[in-house]
């Protein structure tokens, strides 16, 4: 009796996860691709029109990058705590529509100061959207699919500049098509409609909880219902981490949030320069780029790490999740980024670079299991809004950094990327040391536990 009891749930368990796989993923993945592209198409518009029809240099430009993460901070752990309240489906569909409205007016912005106020209000727009579809997904998903389900829902980070970077470049391209815009006007105008459109579908798309799934059976929703539940009880148990105030008095967030910092910091470096690197690569050695090209050129290092991610997760599901799975991926992006400046050739660079990419994109997903492991409830959703605020702002400080580092290097008056890079390097390797760092401190100090940090 008690093995068919097994092999049924065991049936319906796969069969639940299988669709929540299949039905909620792909449509968060697909927000969040629209998000990410949303607020680092600045890149794709800066090498190709935007700079100079602006008289940006690159330290402003860099400014206007990252004060969007200033807005993003202020409203960051607010928003989510609001999404707890009242809800996803509600409240990830006003920010979609929110910052799509926001992105629109990017299409007639007319001097810095314009840009500038433009990025603080997406940002303020955007605030809670990642941290609340990751809050989201772990409502839906037991601990133990958790990895595997973040790695699908992660896929759409490089997937946005796999296909947005061309898409951009093929946007940029239609210079003057609609009613005379310049083509990094009309770009703008391309990528910010999607979010306006998808999130309205999102207020009736999504659901709160499986037992609001209708294409879910009864039998799955009583599953999903009870393994949510009874690792929600378990979690409170065994770290009385449920409370708003928990979240903030946990040394564990705070740490977490110096490695997210460091991915973040690596992250947006790469996101917002790589377009304006690959622009130079005509100087530097003397080739020849057309927009839609260097577009493609762009996406290159993300197809390897959109591979790298899914099995690198797929990895750290099967064997549980390890100090190493986020250290290992921390050191090679350390190393790799700093040598992608003395590549030999346009080739050689992209393939250094496309390293790095698989390194953060690695660590990322696993990185995110990590918090709902020891913190349940409001707690949650201020913990992980709380991570993500102080990661974000590398966000703010790394394409400020970079371009401010880069203008006060300049070589023969062009900015110089050298000294940007290696700062990166060293954010990546605190990441590193960091991790380390919590995963003996666990071991050490309460081993019960130590899975929840990914000790060994």
């Amino acid at each position: 009796m008690d093995t068919t009891t097994s092999r049924v749930q065991s049936a319906v368990e796969k069969s639940a996860i299988k669709k929540v796989a299949v039905r909620l993923v792909p449509f968060v993945a697909l927000m969040f691709f629209i998000n990410y592209l949303d607020r680092t198409a600045i890149g794709f518009a800066a090498p190709n029109g935007m700079n100079e029809d602006l008289a940006l240099s690159a330290a402003q430009f860099g400014f206007a990058s990252g004060v969007f993460f200033i807005g993003y901070i202020l409203l960051e752990v607010p928003s989510n705590l609001a999404l707890h309240r009242f809800g996803a489906r509600k409240w990830l569909a006003r920010i979609m529509v929110s910052w799509g409205i926001v992105a629109l007016l990017f299409t007639w912005v007319q001097n810095f100061e314009q840009l500038v106020a433009l990025r603080f209000i997406l940002g303020v727009a955007e605030a809670g959207f990642f941290p609340g579809a990751i809050l989201f997904l772990s409502l839906w998903v037991p601990a133990e699919h958790r990895s595997k389900i973040l790695a699908l829902f992660y896929l759409a980070q490089p997937l946005t500049t796999v296909i947005g970077a061309p898409f951009a470049g093929w946007l940029i391209q239609q210079h003057g098509l609609f009613f005379g815009l310049e083509g990094w006007r009309f770009m703008f105008l391309g990528v910010a409609i999607p979010a306006i459109i998808v999130g309205i579908i999102a207020w009736f798309y999504l659901k709160d909880k499986p037992s609001d799934a209708k294409w879910l059976t009864t039998e799955e929703q009583e599953w999903l219902t009870g393994a949510l539940a009874a690792e929600r009880a378990t979690t409170e148990a065994a770290n009385n981490s449920h409370r708003i105030r928990d979240a903030f008095k946990s040394g564990r967030v705070w740490v977490l949030a110096g490695i997210y910092f460091g991915f973040i910091y690596g992250l947006y470096a790469l996101g917002f320069f790589l377009p304006t690197i690959i622009g130079g690569f005509q100087e530097q050695f003397g080739t020849e780029f057309d927009v839609f090209q260097k577009g493609l050129i762009t996406a290159i290092p993300y197809v390897p790490a959109a591979i790298a991610l899914y099995f690198w997760s797929r990895d750290a599901s099967r064997r549980g999740l390890k100090t190493w799975h986020i250290v290992i991926p921390a050191l090679a992006g350390a190393v790799s980024i700093p040598l992608a400046l003395f590549a030999g050739s346009p080739a050689a660079t992209i393939a250094v670079i496309a390293v790095t990419a698989m390194a953060i994109f690695s660590a990322l997903p696993n990185f995110w299991t990590l918090p709902t492991k020891f913190l349940t409830g409001a707690a949650a959703a201020a913990g992980i809004a709380l991570i993500n605020t102080i990661g974000n702002l590398a966000g703010f400080s790394a394409p400020y950094i970079t371009g401010l580092v880069a203008d006060a290097t300049a070589v023969d008056g062009e900015p110089s990327y050298v000294a940007p890079m290696f700062i990166v390097g060293g954010f990546m390797l605190l990441s590193a040391v960091l991790m380390i760092g919590l995963a003996s401190r666990t071991k050490t100090t309460t081993p019960a536990v130590a899975e929840t940090v990914a000790a060994e």
